[in-house]
């Protein structure tokens, strides 16, 4: 009786947007954004909408193999999101990751999360486009979905603009907490230095340690030297576990090459950082402009870009996006008070109806399926 209710009332405000001209995506993004934040908990979305299928999903894409999870939407679907995880081991299953992608759903998304080796590892490389791209395709071609578009949060949005480049068919990219320039990111997470332009003074905060240890243990693998590589892995699993580690009886049997990548990490002055990038192994260095927008052209990126960004993100700082922004013409940056790096459950009323106003802008491109 109650989901009649809810459902008449949903018809009398979209009836009432109808005879007004005024869309009604403004009120299912509110439902949206209150589902999000509920998680796995009751909602009133998901009292109005059919519970998604998710659907464990491998196929052959030429001699590669896409892997991951589809979430269909119990109504008629108006467009694809590829959802890409972040560094994070538990990948495609981690339970947040779900939640959003089941929201997502019912939002009538086909979501496709796909399984990212490589992220569950947490380890960051360029040849992580492959993945998003094939599953950009497969909802092109396989599943005929008219837009489709890209999701990602934190490490996770270079790849994936990385294969919007690629791709132009891709409509869209939403990038929460995107990385820009790697040196100035690096920077950040082994000083706490950044700042909004490189005209401009330096600015100081303290950085969350997590981002610089994930980006040991992105690289430990790409040492020549099998012993500092498994010792920069047990510096970086220790130090991930507990900060206040001690980590002195594994720094002191480090080789050259683990103590290029420590020196790096032990700096604090900003001027510094650029030298001792050079200074690290070629296999890093070589990863690391792979990987970095600053220096791209993106001048060919055809997707509409949504950046969504914390001020108070201690991994990745907000004049990464700010900085984003600045180089592709129409994109629309949104910077949040209070977001704590990935978290998509604003703190306050102004948080809040900024990220209103960005998830009726994406149920838009949901919507708009006949743009060019």
């Amino acid at each position: 009786m109650k989901r009649l209710v809810l459902l008449a009332l949903t018809a009398v405000l979209i009836g009432i947007g109808f005879w007004t001209g005024w869309s009604p995506r403004p009120i299912e993004a509110a439902l949206v954004l209150a589902d999000l934040r509920a998680g796995a908990e009751p909602s009133l979305y998901k009292r109005l909408t059919p519970r998604p299928e998710r659907q464990k999903l491998t196929v052959a894409v030429g001699e590669r193999r896409l892997t991951g999870d589809l979430y269909l939407p119990g109504d008629k679907a108006g467009a694809g999101l590829v959802l890409v995880p972040g560094a994070a081991r538990d990948g495609k299953d981690d339970p947040r990751l779900v939640a959003l992608a089941q929201s997502l759903a019912r939002a009538r998304f086909v979501v496709l999360v796909p399984d990212i080796a490589s992220l569950r590892a947490q380890e960051i490389s360029a040849a992580d486009r492959q993945p998003i791209l094939d599953a950009a395709r497969f909802l092109t071609e396989e599943r005929r979905m008219p837009q489709v578009g890209v999701a990602a949060v934190s490490y996770g949005a270079v790849p994936a603009l990385l294969a919007a480049l690629e791709e132009p068919r891709i409509g869209f990219v939403a990038a929460i907490g995107a990385p820009h320039d790697l040196g100035a990111l690096i920077t950040f997470f082994t000083t706490g230095a950044h700042r909004t332009a490189a005209d401009q003074p330096w600015e100081h905060a303290t950085p969350n340690a997590y981002g610089k240890w994930v980006f040991v243990k992105a690289n430990a693998k790409r040492l020549d030297d099998s012993g500092d590589r498994a010792l920069l892995a047990a510096i970086a699993d220790r130090r991930m576990a507990n900060e206040a580690s001690d980590i002195a009886d594994l720094t002191t049997k480090l080789r050259p090459q683990g103590k290029a990548v420590m020196a790096l990490l032990d700096n604090t002055d900003p001027d510094k950082v650029a030298p001792l990038v050079k200074a690290l192994p070629a296999a890093i260095r070589a990863e690391i402009d792979a990987l970095d927008l600053g220096p791209r052209d993106l001048s060919a990126l055809r997707a509409r870009l949504f950046l969504v960004h914390g001020r108070d993100d201690r991994i990745v700082p907000w004049t990464q996006s700010a900085a984003l922004a600045r180089r592709v013409p129409g994109a629309e940056l949104t910077l949040l008070n209070n977001l704590a790096h990935a978290d998509l459950r604003p703190g306050n009323l102004a948080d809040a109806t900024a990220l209103w106003r960005i998830m009726t802008r994406l149920l838009e491109e949901r919507d708009d399926a006949d743009r060019p």
